[in-house]
């Protein structure tokens, strides 16, 4: 079982991952591996970590669509990175987590934003978790493959070339011998 303490350090690992995940083009998948190699993190934080990062990712549309609907007096646009995975991570747990009560995870978000964020995140994450906490949020199907760039006809065309050399390469060896 993992301790309060242990799950607080995986929000916090969540939070790191999926800030930095905006200042990288690699497939969160790979960098998630990436991520706990670089940062030693125990077994049960990075578990709980892990399924945190793959619930918010899997279900970003979702979620954000929930924070936006609860926002007041506010753009999406000017919800600061930290802030906004900050109430993805707790909306997660609001309608996902096991074992998590809503107080809790409203409680833990405030903590999280108060680490990670500036001083005005608490009180904004506090606010819009608060009035997200009285609304009925239905769990939906996970997105198997979330955050699928778009490929542009030039970069499938390089895709065959590498594709079709590979072939040939692999022909080349089997024929040598």
């Amino acid at each position: 079982m993992i301790s309060p303490q242990q799950r607080r350090k995986a929000r916090g690992r969540a939070v790191e991952f999926l800030f930095g995940l905006k200042f990288t083009r690699y497939d969160w998948r790979e960098c998630v591996v990436e991520f706990f190699d670089t940062f030693a993190t125990k077994p049960a934080v990075q578990e709980y970590a892990e399924s945190l990062i793959v619930g918010v990712k899997t279900r970003t549309a979702e979620l954000d669509k929930h924070i936006d609907a609860s926002l007041q007096n506010w753009t999406p646009d000017r919800v600061g990175r930290i802030e906004r995975n900050v109430l993805r991570i707790a909306l997660f747990e609001m309608i996902y987590g096991d074992n998590v009560p809503v107080k809790v995870a409203i409680n833990e978000a405030i903590e999280v934003a108060k680490s990670y964020g500036s001083d005005d995140s608490p009180g904004f994450v506090n606010a819009v978790l608060d009035r997200l906490k009285d609304r009925e949020l239905e769990p939906c199907e996970a997105n198997e493959y979330p955050d699928q760039p778009e490929v542009s006809e030039d970069t499938q065309e390089q895709e065959e070339v590498v594709e079709a050399a590979e072939v040939d390469t692999d022909t080349s060896v089997e024929n040598s011998d």
